[in-house]
């Protein structure tokens, strides 16, 4: 029987039992493989599976950094000082592949796999795997290059000593490089690193000037070295913030390819309460990201740190009032492609997307565009049940607000079915939390009974916040509901229990209740707990006004206009200060020309460095024979979406896995308008021995194809440019030809369910134009 004429659950059992129905039929070609790594895997071990695999490219815009090496390729040189720079820019990810590069061109040079071990300064296994290849090859290079080698060895060796002994020795390793080599200012910088990451970490660095003054060193024989990025770590507190403007208006310069070297300015304007400086420099590193990843096709979540800046930018395009920006941005982290190792519900842009929309349109009372989501992919059932609390509270209030009254108590009513479910999670998470640590218990038994209970307090807070956040929810629910049917005292109790309510929406909730000297008096506290923030200090404008207290209510108003040149004044909280305007006669436009402080230095303009968005790229044509030597291309997809998955083989035991695994899941993608391919190394005639693998069952459903020149791979970037082999690929191709989905690794993608509901989710998503993609709609003064 052909996979085509599965049913539903038949194809469900196939997939289940299919891992044990076809052992036997991987098995009995296993033995074509020959001995070694399995396809796709690297030939120089585990550390090396993962990472980037393909080619790195001279950016020339990574840093002013030099850091000689012992090889005979000077372009080794340049992609390994390009890697110093990218390692300063905490880009490991580029870093680790520009000393791949180094490597590729000197396969001796230890130095590379040095390089390679600090990339992954948050995966010891790998840098451990990477460290070890340095340490083999160490006789070959510098008496400096080994000290650094020797040093990383050292700290990454696996024994008895804890996480703070390590960093101290490190540390103190780091110390004699500096005192033995005083001309090399990449000690100096790597040194006074360390000490911030170690005081991060519970070993104090003592005198900060201590490490200012090491930095100042570096920056006296170079002004635009990257550890300006580590200036601002030094001083990245409210108090101290001031000492790194200096660094922060060169930061971005040091390193313009690297987005973290833009963003890194943003933390000490945020210190400050300069939002829409902290705002430029965000979107800088959210424009690069996306210019890189867009021309390299590099997922978004792959890179460190990106998920974050820009939930952080949406964050202070809400300070300054710039509701439709952050509104887009946030939509965007949502479109993005997600992925089950790096963009999740639970981590990554997703998780970050869902909450920053809810809170933007919340704190702007956008409540049509709030209800109106929930009928999209934006603001959809989710199976996270965090992120379902979030999403029920905020339409919730949305329907309320808008006097829907039934969809509101609707939402109540799911919030409190799903209190007792969280409950039951939380309780079986802390048990298996306090199980884990009394099963690690060992030779000290009182002092590992002792850090069992310490566990257990800590567990208990972490895992209560949770059913804290849907109390809360509830609770402002319950309030609207008594302040919709007019009982003043239940709404008042409802919403004191609503513990997260901040004060402006307290005062709003005040003045529906009548009592407007109590809402104004909120309204002011609100503005005094938020330095520069914008939404505050318009809702207590608004108030004062109301209330007849002009004088207030216009010293207020001017202040907000220093602050409001990227103002959305489509937004609900300052369309209500039309009157004051008004009054003010200052029409409807009462935003100042955008000016930035003196100390700010000249930028580029940010449209250079690219789109506010990312957006999916074009696939790149292909035409490819069958197993019958007929021609297939990817035109002949026009307009309907195509999985395409590349293996490596009828000689790879797990491709066929793979092929097995979406073969009865076919019917179900074409239900929803997805077809399948699948492209091959083999030649025509290999074609034809994949097929025998499940001639059993039918053949394979779907076309096989050949790319024996393996030119397809090597455009999709299925290759690895370093070790010359091909890798595993899954694409998804929309109707219009652009990749909205990839994985490529050492491993076929097997998760046939999350690819269906992804490409589900990707597809039946309206493209969504941005609406204010760039300062465009800000009156400039110029930048």
């Amino acid at each position: 029987m052909p996979f085509s004429a599965f049913d539903g659950k038949f194809c469900r059992r196939v997939i289940l039992a299919g891992m044990v129905l076809c052992l036997p039929l991987v098995a009995s070609f296993a033995a074509e493989e020959e001995s070694g790594p399995l396809a796709g895997h690297s030939m120089h071990g585990d550390a090396f599976n993962e990472g980037p695999r393909q080619k790195a490219f001279l950016m020339g815009q990574t840093g002013r950094v030099h850091f000689p090496i012992t090889t005979k390729s000077a372009k080794a040189q340049k992609f390994f000082d390009q890697g110093i720079g990218q390692l300063h820019g905490f880009w490991y990810f580029e870093a680790e592949r520009s000393f791949r590069q180094a490597a590729l061109l000197d396969p001796d040079c230890a130095t590379a796999y040095w390089g390679m071990a600090m990339a992954n300064v948050n995966n010891a296994k790998r840098a451990r795997g990477f460290i070890d290849k340095a340490v083999f090859l160490m006789p070959l290079v510098s008496e400096r290059e080994r000290q650094w080698i020797g040093a990383l060895a050292e700290y990454r060796k696996e024994d008895k000593r804890d996480d703070k002994q390590r960093r101290k020795d490190y540390q103190a390793a780091l110390e004699k490089l500096v005192a033995q080599w005083p001309d090399d200012i990449e000690a100096k910088a790597f040194c006074a690193l360390q000490y911030w990451e170690n005081n991060s970490k519970g070993v104090p660095m003592g005198d900060k000037q201590k490490v200012e003054k090491m930095l100042n060193t570096v920056l006296a024989a170079e002004p635009l070295h990257p550890v300006h990025h580590y200036r601002i770590h030094l001083w990245d507190d409210a108090k101290t913030a001031t000492n790194a403007l200096n660094s922060a208006a060169r930061n971005g310069f040091t390193e313009p390819d690297t987005a973290h070297m833009w963003h890194m300015s943003g933390h000490t304007y945020s210190k400050l309460h300069r939002y829409s400086d902290a705002a430029w420099q965000q979107e800088a590193s959210a424009r690069t990201d996306h210019a890189y990843m867009m021309k390299n096709r590099v997922m978004p979540d792959q890179i460190h740190n990106f998920a974050h800046n820009n939930e952080w930018l949406i964050r202070n395009l809400n300070f300054i009032g710039a509701a439709d920006r952050a509104v887009d941005l946030a939509k965007n982290m949502i479109e993005l492609p997600r992925h089950p190792k790096y963009n999740t519900l639970s981590k990554g842009s997703a998780n970050y997307g869902h909450q920053r929309l809810i809170e933007t349109l919340v704190r702007y009372e956008m409540w049509k565009e709030l209800a109106s989501l929930g009928q999209t992919t934006y603001l959809e059932p989710l199976d996270n049940k965090d992120q379902e609390v979030r999403r029920l509270r905020g339409l919730g209030t949305a329907e309320f607000n808008l006097d829907d009254i039934a969809a509101g108590k609707a939402r109540l009513a799911a919030l409190e079915r799903l209190k007792p479910q969280i409950e039951d999670e939380v309780k079986k998470s802390a048990k298996k939390d306090i199980k884990k640590t009394e099963d690690e218990s060992s030779a000290e038994e009182e002092k590992k009974a002792g850090d069992a209970g310490k566990q257990k307090a800590k567990a208990a807070p972490k895992a209560d916040s949770r059913i804290v956040a849907v109390d809360n929810a509830i609770a402002e629910l319950q309030g609207w509901v008594a302040l919709k049917a007019g009982d003043a005292k239940g709404a008042r109790e409802a919403f004191a229990r609503a513990k997260d309510l901040p004060k402006e929406r307290l005062s709003q909730i005040e003045w529906l209740l009548g009592d407007t000297k109590k809402a104004e008096q909120l309204a002011l506290e609100a503005v005094k707990g938020a330095t520069n923030q914008v939404q505050p200090l318009a809702h207590y404008v608004d108030i004062a006004h109301r209330n007849g207290q002009w004088k207030e209510a216009y010293d207020a108003f001017f202040r907000l206009r220093e602050l409001g040149a990227e103002i959305d004044l489509t937004a609900p909280v300052f369309q209500r200060l039309k009157p004051v305007a008004a009054d003010l006669k200052l029409g409807t436009d009462w935003r100042p020309d955008l000016k930035r402080p003196a100390d700010f230095g000249k930028r580029p303009s940010l449209a250079s460095l690219g789109p506010f968005r990312w957006e999916p790229t074009s696939a790149p044509a292909w035409s490819l024979p069958d197993a019958e030597n007929r021609q297939q291309a990817l035109r002949h997809y026009k307009g309907k979406p195509v999985i395409v998955i590349f293996y490596l083989g009828h000689g790879c035991p797990h491709c066929i896995e793979q092929l097995v695994a979406f073969a009865p899941m076919t019917e179900e993608f074409a239900r929803h308008g997805i077809s399948l391919v699948a492209i091959s190394t083999d030649s025509v005639d290999g074609l034809k021995e994949t097929a025998k693998k499940a001639s059993t069952n039918g053949g394979f459903p779907f076309p096989l194809l050949s790319d024996k020149s393996l030119q397809v791979f090597k455009a999709y970037r299925a290759y690895d440019d370093f070790e010359a082999q091909p890798l595993h690929g899954t694409f998804l191709i929309d109707g219009a030809g652009e990749v909205r989905w990839q994985d490529i690794s050492y491993e076929p993608f097997t998760e046939t369910d999350f690819l269906l509901a992804e490409a589900q989710r990707l597809l039946g998503k309206m493209r969504n134009p941005s609406l204010a993609a760039s300062p465009a709609t800000v009156k400039e003064g110029g930048e």
